[in-house]
């Protein structure tokens, strides 16, 4: 029997209350059953408008994440295609420089700021609290925050497009150029606040990550029992705790120059224009891992599933995973090695650049591993996993070329930094998200996908997206620069051109292809059940889709695959039906930072508007600094105040909570238990009975 059931076990605590003053019940809930009903009461979110607008459930936010994000993929596709057709042919005029330089600054913004990562967020927002047998994040209602402030920031970088006032001094938005001398409309303020509000939406989710990864955890579930998943996206919001608040001082900044009088990048008035880069790139270096790491932590949980065995290595992955970000903060220069620093800095920063391949390294080697010595079935997941590891490759080997400092210096500013940017942040990206939709669809929606579209998408994807990319590099080699809107049909870059914007729209297709799939699967799709693919993982321990409560019972793990644990040990050491029953509320089980031991009961919050209209009235106060409307930033400010009045203010409590142990019983049976004790309010004694049989 479980140490669950272990009359001397240490009894759990009330909401509030310390551990030792009550206990807990022990159990197991069927479906349908009486404590089934009840928690789906308790946690369900309410239909129509008033739920889609309160709702604080991980699942609901993470599913918006999910498509907010790819509609701006969507978004910033149509631009480069847009792009693409424009610089097909030398000498065109499908677009002006004008429009030009809005079109590539937003389709950067776009793909870098409003896709890549927020994709991620969307997974790890659904999944962390399934893969670590948690009923929700640390704080639901900052977790709804983080998604309002992104779609009012993307709403917000998005206004000025349509009157053709949108940003367009590049998406690293270098200065001067950024500076009212050059630029005098809203262009750029609208990028530098908007990129502020975002920056609220990414550090406050950060936040969520890191506490839910200490205190959330299954009971049981060690640090080295945590899925990879997890420890790509804790490592990235670790780095943007650290990286975020740089560039938001960065945007901040510029605008007080434009508006306020101030000079911090004005050369002419003792300020520095070189500032700009590195306040930038210190953030945006580690930012590039940041939307690289949970993508990679997809990879490494679910490639395994498909070649029915557990990843190689998965200490040195972890690790590799943890290093990559701390390397990542040491190697900014290397996007600065034209801009005249010294020598030593160049060296210093080039061999970090350099050493980064190393981490990196141990990651393909184990997924190659993984491959190697399993028995690989070739699903359409797996597919998509595969292609990741060889874009992985190529766009690896790409950075570090450009590592070497002299090899830089001939190749800074041409498309050869674009063909490697492509292949870092959109191929390693979108492969392994894609991949990652095809295995956890069934767990979103209770459907599977088609094998067949699945696979024709797949095949047009990785051709075009190596058509469209690839062939950049050799335009990047023949000399011609990033950032122009045309070219004559002298230069020697007629065909690279061609064959790219072919590529372009081929890639394109395969997107739509995945779109089909996915509107043809909701409607037909046959019923998935509740492990379609015989996965070891937490998640898929419970139905699919999840119920409102995800976990009735908190799981005790024993292993970092517990559903396999028969067939790899010879015997289930894990408890997965059976354990802490809460069903007096809205309430989570958490767990000790080290070793997941269970700790304290927590009073997990209802409902409530009050993250949406703190988003809007967030939103407000940076129009009115966009618009120099101040009155309007006053209202806005105020509105923040009160919606943060309404968010904390205390929510009345159960005037009395019965709480006591049952026994499970050897094999699943449910013993007759007895009382153990009664808490009124804060205080509450123990006192046992007797044993439970």
């Amino acid at each position: 029997m479980s140490d669950l059931a272990d009359p001397s076990a240490p009894s759990m605590p009330s909401p509030g209350t310390a551990p030792h003053e009550s206990t807990l019940r022990l159990g197991q809930v069927e479906r349908g059953s009486a404590d089934d009903e009840r928690l789906r009461e308790i946690w369900e979110t309410r239909p129509g408008w008033r739920g889609w607008l309160s709702s604080v459930d991980h699942k609901e936010i993470g599913m918006r994440y999910l498509v907010t994000a790819f509609a701006f993929l969507l978004a910033g596709g149509v631009e480069a295609l847009l792009m693409r057709v424009q610089l097909a042919r030398p000498n065109a005029h499908v677009l002006t420089p004008e429009q030009y330089n809005q079109l590539f600054t937003m389709h950067g913004v776009t793909m870098i700021f409003l896709y890549a990562l927020p994709i991620l967020s969307g997974f790890s927002n659904y999944l962390w609290p399934l893969v670590l047998g948690a009923r929700d994040m640390a704080f639901p209602r900052l977790n709804a925050l983080s998604y309002w402030v992104f779609l009012f920031a993307g709403l917000f970088l998005y206004a000025s497009f349509p009157f053709g006032e949108a940003p367009d001094a590049g998406w690293f938005n270098y200065a001067p150029l950024a500076g009212l001398g050059y630029d005098t409309g809203p262009n750029i303020d609208v990028y530098a606040l908007g990129m502020v509000l975002l920056g609220i939406s990414t550090t406050v989710g950060s936040m969520n990550f890191v506490v839910t990864f200490l205190r959330m955890r299954a009971p049981g579930m060690s640090l080295d029992r945590v899925p990879v998943l997890v420890w790509g996206t804790l490592t990235a919001s670790g780095g943007n705790l650290l990286a975020v608040p740089s560039v938001s001082l960065a945007f901040f900044m510029l605008w007080l120059d434009r508006r306020i009088g101030t000079h911090f990048f004005d050369v002419l008035n003792g300020g520095r224009a070189l500032l700009w880069q590195h306040l930038f790139w210190i953030f945006a270096h580690p930012w590039v891992y940041a939307v690289v790491l949970p993508a990679m932590g997809i990879v490494s949980d679910a490639l395994p599933v498909f070649c029915r065995r557990p990843l190689v290595g998965y200490v040195p992955v972890a690790l590799s995973t943890v290093i990559t970000m701390v390397i990542g903060f040491v190697v900014w220069i290397h996007h600065m090695f034209a801009t005249g620093i010294p020598a030593l800095a160049l060296s210093f920063f080039g061999a970090a650049s350099m050493v980064i391949a190393i981490p990196s390294a141990v990651a393909t080697f184990a997924w190659i591993a993984t491959i190697w010595t399993g028995r690989p079935v070739f699903r359409v997941p797996f597919l998509y996993f595969a292609g990741f590891v060889f874009l992985f490759v190529i766009g690896g080997l790409s950075g570090v070329l450009t590592a070497a400092v002299p090899f830089d210096w001939q190749l800074t500013d041409t498309y050869f930094v674009v063909a490697h940017l492509h292949y870092v942040l959109l191929g390693i990206n979108v492969f392994p998200v894609i991949g990652g939709i095809y295995f956890w669809f069934p767990k979103f929606t209770g459907r599977m996908m088609s094998e067949g579209l699945g696979r024709v998408g797949f095949w047009i994807l990785f051709v075009g997206f190596n058509v469209a990319f690839f062939p950049m590099h050799i335009a990047g080699l023949l000399g011609m620069p990033r950032r122009i809107y045309t070219y004559g049909a002298d230069m020697g870059w007629n065909t690279v051109n061609l064959i790219t914007s072919i590529g372009a729209f081929v890639f394109a297709l395969g997107i739509l292809v995945f779109l089909l799939d996915i509107a043809v699967s909701l409607r037909r799709g046959k019923p998935a059940g509740d492990n379609p693919w015989d996965a070891p993982t937490l998640e898929w321990s419970i139905p699919s889709p999840p119920p409102p409560y995800n976990f009735a019972v908190s799981p005790r793990i024993a292993s970092r695959h517990p559903l396999w644990e028969a067939r790899m040990e010879g015997e289930m050491r894990s408890q997965l039906s059976v354990g802490y029953l809460l069903d007096r509320g809205r309430e989570a089980l958490a767990t000790t930072a080290l070793d997941g031991e269970p700790d304290v009961i927590l009073k997990m919050p209802e409902d409530s508007y009050a993250p949406f209209w703190l988003g809007v009235a967030s939103t407000g106060v940076f129009a009115g600094l966009a618009l120099t409307a101040w009155w309007l930033s006053a209202v806005s400010v105020v509105g923040c105040a009160a919606a943060i009045v309404v968010w904390l203010w205390p929510e009345r409590q159960l005037g009395q909570r019965e709480t006591h142990v049952e026994d499970a019983g050897s094999g699943g049976g449910k013993g007759q238990g007895e009382r153990d004790a009664h808490a009124t309010g804060a205080q509450a004694s123990t006192q046992r009975k007797g044993d439970p049989q």
